[in-house]
């Protein structure tokens, strides 16, 4: 927990000081009173002793001594952390200046009669021996046990009768403290009976029978036993009717006193449940038991001791919410102050709504003692006196009760978020408003923090600012998810399950820790920490590391024989770009890209997505392919010349894009950014530090360079696609092949040729054998021994490989490892493609995860193919099923086997293709896509039905927008499909039923939002309508094919 908080409010300090915004991040802790003193009264009690044995006094100091040996873990572990708060304002919650501010914002709020003392209903924990609030409690479900009891109706002598009331409860014990039983006014089977008077069970005292709306005559028996002093809903019922309370269970949790003058001395200290056990027994001899059943309940426990919540009337201290809540609600509803994630507005407004009593007393000694004080010689008197100080209770105490009045001091403290309510202003000189720092930093900007403690702090923090200040004391709210354990659970120190951040660090490093934390933080979405997930943020800290050591390095070899050619800080002009190769310019205007995205998700106060980004930029732009690159212009073993002008330029761009990316993964990932930036050459008079250097911006003024970014994506599809191709025919990694590549687009011909000796070496070619040639000059037939690559419809490769003998149980082996790789990937993949993520994700991140989990099912299916294949029980493909009509239909009937050297590789999987025919001649190119475009068509077509049964309509309109985006990448198909069709008037009228599908598919999102049936089915049957348009178009090109008699026979000789 401290983990998240710490790493995202650094990110954000980070960011705006280094993009030159004022920026305070000021630290310190509260007293945390409950879990505090629960921790060293269990010191206490392993002594041998307890806090009220060694007394007041002797208790406190014992806690300020555990806070000095513990209190300064967490500060440890923040600055650990890499915390860049500013530590010289540090503060804690019961500082003097602190708690002053608490004293004065009590006598405040009691003046302006919003606190007040009184008896109301509180949770009370027993094992605490403190009433806690609401949002303390956890509700768990249990089976537990219904007791259905008569109760009996009294003569008018009081007397037992005949007639009974049927009542049902989960606690028997309570029937003790009952003082009515309540039905519904208009419930015919009772309305003869309000009025009368019923028997208490055990104690033979008369309570009354009443009515009352609030009974549901549906639910169970129609009639409620009303306990007004340990139950909510009872006590509202007990006010409304003027009734009697009695409070039977106490403090301690046991049976009190009260029940012995109720009439039941038997249960007086038995606790809960012993009494439950014993008043159902003697209930039964009465011959008052109905029945008992097992029952399904919610029992409220405490969230720090664990044990059962007694609801108990008692006198405490509240603090009316209802002008305070109204003013909360206002600002965030008028937009004053945002919430982020924006679901969030909606449980703000729905708790604040409730404006019920705040309870601010705690029955506890560590915190702040209420300041009040009573007059301890004055029996009888109930007075009491509200004070900044005891010299100023007793000035007031003196002038109204004389000169000899004695003062007690109340025992009880305040609840902790009341201090910590005073937070953003009490830290910044509060109630000194004229204060330099109150006048700079007061309101604060932003609110960083857990989704669960939206009401426990910030809803406080929001109503005291706008009490006593008059402002909301921030713009926005941020809500970050909670780390959660490996089974699910909240870490709490109170369950023993938190993870010591310092444990990880030690094994993994902070910056990993952080980044692993980050990646996966969705505001309001809850983070699971794994080890895979730090072992892979370690790996990428140590890529950070590795690259930045061979970047300087290579510098540091040429940086005596060459001018300097950088220094930090150091952009490009518009002209220097210009004149740049394309390699170079491409990677300049992703950096610029870059640098545009990660500011707009930083300044929307999204996280995970430029960690992501960032990564792939300089582990993989940078790294993997321009470092390589790079070497052919530099290194002389790659045909280099260092003192050239292309190194010159290799090494400032390299430099450049080295530090761009460390200042934007400084904020994430701040040691190894700051170690690796203080290695840099950096020129004159540089910042000190990384984290007070200028956040980048874009080089040069042209935004970007689409074509060369195109150019260096297809350049690197290109290189893979020959890699894996070389790894399938089990050609060794040193030998080098001779290349051809067939270039349809001129100017990318250019380009390749421009860029040999770096094509040579990272497609480990024979650079004296590497053609870039024209596909209009590509052969009918491709030379014997050539392996073909189809990088796409613009671009093919021809590699000559020499025949080898493949081991075929190690080809298996091989594959069947690349196979669960990717089976674990695809399930991971999966997993994280929930409703939740569908709804809450950006839309960019949802579209690369669907393409991914695209990707990788294709991966599978190929990986899968390519084993069946060499075990021998493969079936034929429809692609190959194609190329062998077209051998037969051609060849006279006979089907010529294929040549293991005319495999065609392509990027959707490897096919048979007879050289100088094209399948796509008489077929349209993709199996795949044909057979997911027609599952898509069904899923559509089956929609309808699931948004209109009532019992699935909600979970399909929650999932209705995820849908649509996945069933808007069947056009990528489509498209596919479209390509192969040999009729021209047939693949224009494609492409128009593509685009048209695209808009309405788009179109559609605003009813499925809205859950709006009519507007929706209307689109539905248009999308619809396009689909089976196009699926006609689909079957029309294959209709020869199919109608044509020769195929069956041909199927069973291929087969």
């Amino acid at each position: 927990g401290h983990a998240i908080f710490a790493s995202l409010e650094d990110v954000l300090a980070r960011f705006h000081r280094m993009r030159g915004d004022r920026t305070l991040w000021l630290p310190g802790t509260d007293h945390a009173g409950i879990a505090t003193q629960m921790l060293v009264e269990r010191q206490l009690v392993s002594e041998g002793t307890s806090r009220k044995e060694v007394g007041r006094e002797e208790f406190l100091k014992r806690v300020w001594e555990w806070k000095a040996e513990k209190g300064g873990a967490i500060v440890d572990q923040l600055r650990r952390l890499g915390s860049s708060a500013d530590w010289s304002r540090e503060q804690f919650t019961l500082d003097d200046h602190l708690s002053a501010a608490v004293v004065e914002a009590f006598c405040r709020l009691h003046e302006m009669g919003v606190i007040s003392r009184g008896k109301r209903m509180v949770n009370w924990s027993p094992v605490l021996q403190t009433a806690v609030s609401d949002l303390e409690v956890e509700f768990s479900d249990f089976a537990g046990t219904l007791y259905n009891f008569k109760y009996v109706v009294a003569g008018d002598d009081g007397q037992p009768t005949e007639e009974f009331i049927p009542v049902a409860t989960t606690r028997p014990e309570t029937i003790l403290g009952d003082s009515a039983v309540c039905v519904h006014p208009e419930d015919d089977r009772y309305k003869h009976l309000v009025g009368r008077k019923v028997l208490v069970p055990m104690q033979g005292r008369t309570i009354p029978v009443i009515a009352d709306d609030y009974v549901d005559r549906e639910f169970g028996t129609g009639a409620l036993k009303i306990t007004p002093a340990h139950d909510f809903n009872d006590f509202e019922i007990a006010q409304r009717h003027d009734l009697a309370f009695h409070t039977v269970i106490g403090l301690d949790g046991a049976i009190a006193p009260t029940a012995e003058f109720l009439g039941s001395p038997q249960y007086v200290g038995l606790s809960r449940e012993k009494c439950r056990k014993k008043l159902w027994a003697d209930m039964e001899e009465e011959g008052l038991v109905i029945k008992a059943e097992d029952h399904q309940q919610r029992i409220p426990l405490s969230q720090r001791s664990g044990e059962v919540i007694e609801p108990m009337l008692s006198d405490q201290w509240f603090c009316s919410t209802e002008v305070m809540a109204q003013r909360a609600l206002d600002v965030v509803e008028s937009g004053e102050v945002s919430i982020q994630p924006d679901r969030f507005v909606k449980t703000w407004q729905g708790w604040l709504k409730e404006k019920q009593p705040w309870c601010i007393s705690r029955q506890l000694w560590w915190g702040h003692r209420i300041p009040v004080w009573y007059p301890s010689n004055r029996p009888g008197n109930d007075k009491y006196f509200v004070a900044r100080s005891e010299e100023e209770a007793y000035e007031k105490a003196r002038a109204e009760l004389g000169e000899d009045v004695e003062l007690k001091q109340d025992d009880d403290v305040l609840d902790t978020w009341f201090s910590s309510g005073l937070w953003p202003f009490a830290t910044v000189g509060w109630p000194d408003e004229s204060s330099e720092d109150y006048q700079k930093y007061y309101p604060a900007t932003m609110m960083e923090t857990g989704y669960d403690i939206l009401f426990f702090w910030v809803a406080r923090m929001v109503m005291m600012g706008l009490t006593l200040t008059d402002k909301a004391p921030f713009k926005e709210i941020y809500l970050h998810g909670l780390v959660r354990d490996e089974k699910g659970q909240k870490m709490s120190k109170t369950k023993g399950n938190v993870v010591d951040p310092l444990e990880s660090i030690a094994e993994y490093g902070t910056d990993a820790l952080r980044y692993a934390l980050l990646t996966n933080s969705v505001a309001g979405m809850d983070t699971p920490v794994s080890k895979g997930m730090l072992e892979n943020a370690k790996a990428f800290a140590n890529k950070i590391w590795n690259v930045g050591r061979f970047i300087i390095t290579e510098h540091a070899k040429t940086a005596e024989s060459m001018p300097a050619v950088w220094s930090s800080g150091m952009t490009f002009s518009e002209e220097e770009i210009k004149q740049m190769p394309w390699v170079e310019r491409s990677l300049l205007s992703k950096c610029n890209a870059m640098c545009d995205s990660v500011t707009s998700a930083l300044l929307a106060n999204r996280f995970a997505a430029p960690t992501k980004e960032l990564k792939e930029f300089l582990q993989d732009d940078v790294a993997s392919w321009y470092v390589e690159v790079a070497k052919t212009r530099f290194q002389e073993q790659f045909g280099g010349n260092p003192g050239s002008p292309e190194a010159a330029t290799s090494q400032k761009v390299l430099l450049y894009l080295l530090e761009v990316s460390l200042k934007m993964l400084h904020p994430f990932m701040p040691f190894v950014t700051e170690a690796v930036w203080q290695r840099l050459p950096l020129g004159d008079s540089p910042p000190k530090s990384l984290m007070i250097s200028s956040w980048p911006v874009a080089a040069g003024q042209s935004s970007s360079d689409l074509e060369a970014e195109g150019w260096f994506t297809k350049f690197c599809s290109m290189v893979t696609a020959i890699r894996n191709a070389r790894a399938e025919q089990g050609v060794k990694p040193k030998e080098r092949l001779p290349l051809t590549l067939w270039c349809k687009d001129a100017k990318f011909q250019g380009a390749m040729e421009a860029e040999g000796p770096a094509l040579a070496w990272l497609s480990r070619a024979d650079p004296q054998q590497l053609k870039v040639c024209a596909m209009s000059e590509q052969p009918s037939e491709m030379p014997e021994g050539t392996v073909r690559v189809l990088v796409g419809d613009d671009l093919e490769v021809d590699i000559l490989v020499p025949k080898v003998e493949v081991d075929i149980e190690k080809e298996l082996q091989r594959l069947q490892k690349q196979l669960d790789q990717v089976t674990g990937y695809l399930q991971t993949t999966e997993k994280k493609i929930s409703p939740q993520f569908l709804e809450r994700a950006a839309p960019a991140v949802k579209e690369k995860t669907l393409a991914q989990q695209d990707e990788l099912r294709q991966q599978k299916e190929s990986l899968t193919s390519q084993i069946a294949e060499l075990k021998g029980d493969a079936e034929p493909s429809r692609r190959e099923f194609a190329s062998a009509v077209a051998a037969f239909l051609l060849g006279g009937g006979a089907v010529q086997p294929a040549k293991a050297e005319d495999i065609v590789y392509s990027l959707e999987g490897p096919g048979i293709q007879i050289p100088g025919l094209s399948a796509e001649s008489i077929l349209p190119a993709g199996a795949k896509q044909e057979a997911r475009f027609r599952k898509w068509v069904k899923a559509w077509k089956d929609l309808p039905p699931q948004l209109e049964k009532p019992e699935d309509a909600q979970k399909t309109w929650d999932n209705c927008q995820g849908f649509l985006r996945r069933i808007y990448g069947v056009n990528e198909d489509m498209n596919y499909i479209a390509k192969g069709f040999k009729d021209a008037s047939k693949k224009t009228k494609a492409e128009e039923t593509i685009e048209t599908f695209k808009k309405k598919i788009k179109a559609a999102d605003k009813p499925a939002k809205a859950k709006d049936l009519p507007a929706f089915m209307v689109f539905h049957a248009e999308i619809l309508g396009l689909l089976k348009q196009f699926e006609s178009l689909t079957q029309d090109a294959v209709e020869d094919l199919t109608t044509d008699e020769a195929e069956q026979e041909l199927e069973v000789n291929f087969t």
